[in-house]
């Protein structure tokens, strides 16, 4: 592997992380994000169990999305 193209992947993956790290930061702020219908909250005495099956989707469908335009407009 070339030292170009592992400098490339690290730059890469570096943003992607930065990404995560700003949607977790400002997970609160986005408006209906896990209160959606179908996201299941368990609160008892002691614990509270979050299962956000609707979120989950969601996020799934529009990453998924954005894969295949990358790929469609990729093609050469």
């Amino acid at each position: 592997m070339q030292v170009a193209a592992l400098g490339r992947i690290l730059i890469t993956v570096g943003l992607v992380l930065c990404g995560i790290g700003l949607v977790l930061v400002f997970f609160d702020r986005i408006p209906l994000l896990g209160k959606l219908p179908g996201d299941i909250t368990i609160r008892k005495e002691h614990f509270r169990v979050y299962i956000p099956i609707t979120t989950s989707i969601l996020i799934s469908l529009v990453l998924s999305l954005v894969m295949w335009l990358i790929s469609f407009f990729n093609k050469k």
